[in-house]
C-alpha cells in the first residue's frame, strides 16, 4: 500500500469509527445527494439567469461548470480510473447507494467548487457568494463521510474545480462577452426575466 493509499484509508477508517453517527447519517446523506449530477448548482444557475441582474453571472457560472464536466469527467475520470474505496476494501462501508463511474477525482465536489468559486470573481454579496462556498465544503466532506471517495480524490476534486471555475470566468468575461455576436449577446439580456431593485 502506498503512503497516499495509507493516508486515505486511515482518514476513511477514523471517519466511520469516530465520527459517525446515526443521527447525523440521514443530514449529511441529504447534502451529499444535492450534489448529485449537479442538480444543486444547476439550480442555481438557472435562478441566476431567471434574473436580469444576475444573468451575467449565470452565464458565468454555467460555462464554469461545462468546463469542469468536461475535464472531469470526460477526461481525468476514465484516464485515472481508480476504484472506488469500498470496491478495493471490504471493510469500508458506504452508505448510500454505490457509484457507477470511478473514483477520482470527486465529481460532486469539482462540479460544487467550479460554480461557487465563480461567485466571488464575478462580485457577487458575500450573502450569496460566502453560502453558496459553504454548501461545496458540505458536499465535499460528505462525499468522505459516506466513503465514495477517498480524501484525496476530494481534494484534488475542489482543485480541479476552482480552477475551472476561474477557467470559465476568464473564458467568459475576456472572450465569450467580448468575440460572441452583439445580437446574440443583446437578445440573451434583453430576454425576459425578473427585474430587481437596488437596495
Amino acid at each position: 500500500m502506498s503512503a497516499v493509499d495509507s493516508f486515505d484509508i486511515s482518514i476513511l477508517e477514523y471517519v466511520m469509527n469516530n465520527i459517525r453517527k446515526e443521527w447525523l447519517d440521514p443530514i449529511v446523506i441529504f447534502i451529499t445527494h444535492l450534489g448529485k449530477a449537479g442538480i444543486a448548482w444547476i439550480l442555481l444557475i438557472l435562478v441566476l439567469l431567471l434574473f436580469k441582474k444576475t444573468r451575467r453571472v449565470g452565464l458565468a457560472c454555467g460555462v464554469a461548470l461545462v468546463l469542469n464536466v468536461i475535464l472531469c469527467n470526460g477526461i481525468i475520470k476514465p484516464l485515472v480510473a481508480r476504484p472506488r474505496p469500498y470496491d478495493l476494501y471490504q471493510h469500508i462501508v458506504c452508505i448510500v447507494k454505490p457509484q457507477w463511474d470511478y473514483s477520482f477525482p470527486s465529481g460532486h465536489t469539482a462540479a460544487s467548487f467550479s460554480v461557487s468559486s465563480v461567485l466571488p470573481y464575478m462580485k457577487m454579496k458575500k450573502r450569496y457568494s460566502i453560502p453558496a462556498l459553504v454548501l461545496a465544503l458540505l458536499i465535499a466532506l460528505s462525499r468522505i463521510y459516506v466513503c465514495v471517495h477517498y480524501p484525496t480524490d476530494v481534494i484534488c476534486g475542489a482543485v480541479l474545480g476552482g480552477m475551472a471555475g476561474f477557467a470559465g470566468f476568464m473564458l467568459y468575461t475576456r472572450v465569450i462577452e467580448k468575440k460572441a455576436p452583439k445580437k446574440l449577446m443583446k437578445f440573451i439580456f434583453n430576454f425576459p426575466g425578473i427585474e430587481t431593485k437596488e437596495k
